[in-house]
């Protein structure tokens, strides 16, 4: 499959707002840079995003994240490598990423309350809003996983 057309180039405007935007929550917000690394590989997961999957894994590779913590984020829940907190957030994800018909189920919003306080826990939906428009765009138009590695310096990585 090939991409079918470069929604940076053609709405740059948009793009860069954007990207602004996503910077803005990962700089001023509650939820750390590694528990979003985590959230954003399992929101592409989720989506089928193979380009924003590509690229998470390569930033939380450079980050420092163990390899064995990244493969596990699909299966988080049976997973032992994640904390209260970190459990939390991708409980969080994965119920606002597919949204219930019913609308989020209590128990999962009390879950994540005990965890974060009520700034990170409004953080943690910008965050997760961010991830998901992300993925939508890339997904919709089919951007090649790895290719912004080089513009973005994930070449360093050594994941290709």
């Amino acid at each position: 499959m090939s991409q079918r057309l470069n929604a940076m180039q053609l709405s740059s405007e948009l793009f860069k707002k954007f990207v602004e935007r996503s910077t803005a929550v990962g700089k001023n917000g509650a939820i750390e840079e590694r528990t979003a690394d985590l959230l954003a590989i399992r929101s592409a997961q989720m989506n089928g995003c193979g380009f924003c999957l590509d690229m998470h894994i390569k930033q939380a590779t450079l980050r420092g994240e163990h390899a064995l913590r990244l493969h596990h984020v699909g299966a988080w829940r049976e997973s032992t490598l994640f904390d209260a907190r970190e459990r939390a957030c991708l409980a969080w994800t994965g119920v606002l990423t597919r949204l219930p018909e019913t609308g989020v189920p209590d128990a999962i919003y009390e879950e994540v309350r005990t965890q974060l306080s009520e700034k990170a826990l409004s953080d943690l939906g910008f965050v997760i809003m961010a991830n998901n428009g992300w993925n939508r765009l890339n997904v919709g138009f089919r951007t090649t996983p790895g290719s912004a590695d080089v513009a973005s310096g994930l070449d360093k990585a050594g994941l290709n």
